[in-house]
C-alpha cells in the first residue's frame, strides 16, 4: 500500500472526515506517481482536489475557485 508523505499526513491532521474522504484519493495518486503536487479548490458547496503539474510533489496548495 502507498504511504502518504509526512507533508500530506500533516495537511490532513486537523481536517474533517468528509474533507479527508474527498482529498485523500488525490493525495494517494500523487504519492503513487511522485511527480506532481495537489491543488485543493474551496468551492461554494464543498471541495475538489486534483493533481497539478505546476506544484512540486509533496506540496498541497489551497485555492478558491
Amino acid at each position: 500500500m502507498i504511504e502518504l508523505p509526512a507533508s500530506y499526513q500533516a495537511y490532513l491532521a486537523d481536517k474533517s472526515p468528509t474533507f479527508i474522504d474527498t482529498v485523500r484519493p488525490i493525495l494517494m495518486q500523487s504519492a503513487a506517481d511522485k511527480a506532481h503536487g495537489v491543488r485543493v479548490l474551496n468551492l461554494p458547496h464543498g471541495h475538489q482536489a486534483h493533481l497539478d503539474d505546476t506544484i512540486p510533489y509533496g506540496v498541497v496548495v489551497e485555492d478558491i475557485d
